[in-house]
């Protein structure tokens, strides 16, 4: 169990070319008595689960969800070759564990990027499942990445409430899919290339609950070191109330470049004009239907880094306000 940031960030290169650097953390918050996130940073899986049911059960939802992912062999081996096909196969096992163990009662939200190359050329591999978050900063831009699977969501998508009015709303802790328990427990997946200084940030609802885009951006954008970012953005919580657990990671791209020094990265889609909201969709990503193709290049492994710890539940608990 880690309820605390690492000390040191970990920089991950398999081989030549794409380099990674990783910090990641967690705190139980200031109003919980346990600490339902659980995570695993380890090359090329960086996933965040937030566990809702409460009394241990939120709990053990995340830590089984976590440990699904950290059985895939290429956390093992290193390998960057997973595709969208076989985590949702890891995610189908995590759900029929969680069931099983809980009993329907307790659930996990899931969100995360996976490296995996072709060719070597690298891309983020994004899933998401809940209300958790992954975010992007990319060549001075910065945008979330995953979806909500959240009612305010559903409200905004309809034009019924504005993005604003979703943070304050009655309903906003209320997630519509999530692994254990309902009948929708497919992740969404989107593939996005790498791009040289690439800066992604892996998040519970603990700290967006906490910290509007800015603050985060702010952070992001100021702290060069990973493993400092991640404590700086935990602090931040912290110190604007903490009523749930916090955990993030953040993951830095360097060295993006083929054998040839020639950067490797697609062309980028073209973003859909609209301006930036607190549950913005997706701009510049496209969602993944298909599996990647797959020879891949081989990695040295590193160890997986999975944290049991706890949190919410599919509807936070009355008086449990947010920003």
């Amino acid at each position: 169990m880690n309820q605390h940031p690492a000390s040191v960030s970990s920089t991950i290169q398999p081989g030549p070319g794409l380099s990674l650097s990783c910090g990641y953390g967690t705190d139980r918050g200031l109003r919980r008595e346990l600490n339902e996130d659980s995570y695993i940073a380890a090359d090329p899986v960086f996933a965040v689960a937030d566990g809702m049911g409460g009394h241990e059960a939120g709990e053990i939802a995340s830590g089984l969800c976590v440990r699904a992912l950290a059985e895939m062999p290429q956390v093992t081996t290193g390998e960057r070759n997973i595709t969208a096909s076989v985590l949702q196969q890891h995610l189908v096992r995590a759900d029929a564990s969680i069931r099983e163990a809980a009993g329907a009662r307790a659930g996990t939200t899931l969100t995360g990027a996976v490296i995996v190359e072709q060719m070597g050329m690298p891309y983020w591999l994004v899933m998401n499942i809940g209300d958790s978050r992954t975010y992007r900063l990319s060549l001075g831009r910065f945008e979330q990445i995953s979806v909500d699977h959240s009612e305010v969501q559903e409200l905004v998508d309809a034009g019924e409430i504005t993005p604003q009015e979703a943070t304050v709303h009655p309903r906003r802790h209320v997630v519509t899919r999530a692994l254990g328990t309902g009948d929708e427990t497919e992740a969404d997946y989107w593939l996005l290339p790498v791009e040289e200084g690439d800066r992604v940030l892996v998040c519970s609802d603990g700290l967006t609950g906490e910290l509007a885009d800015d603050d985060i951006l702010r952070i992001l954008s100021t702290v060069p070191d990973p493993q400092d970012a991640v404590d700086a953005l935990i602090q931040a919580a912290l110190r604007n109330g903490g009523r749930d657990n916090v955990t993030a990671i953040v993951v830095d791209a360097r060295n993006v470049a083929n054998d040839d020094g020639a950067g490797t990265t697609a062309p980028r889609h073209t973003p859909a004009d609209g301006d930036e909201v607190t549950l913005p969709r997706p701009q510049s990503s496209e969602a993944v239907t298909e599996p990647l193709p797959e020879p891949l290049v081989d990695g040295t492994a590193l160890e997986a880094r999975t944290a049991l710890t706890d949190g919410t539940s599919l509807e936070e608990e009355p008086g449990d306000d947010r920003r």
